[in-house]
């Protein structure tokens, strides 16, 4: 292996740094999506026993 020049240990450093940037974005959109579709779950549960609809898994 050769030696890397600083100039690609700079480059090395800001690509790694953007591609933790862009992980952590999805991470992010990934949660945020799962958390929001959990509310909306939870919210319809609670609109069908309010209106005395029967709930459950196995129907």
């Amino acid at each position: 292996m050769r030696r890397l020049t600083p100039e690609e240990l700079s480059a090395r450093k800001k690509r790694n740094l953007a591609i933790a940037g862009a992980l952590v974005v999805f991470i992010v959109l990934v949660f945020g999506v799962t958390v929001l579709n959990l509310k909306r779950n939870l919210d319809a549960r609670a609109e069908a026993i309010a209106a005395g609809e029967p709930v459950g898994y196995a129907q």
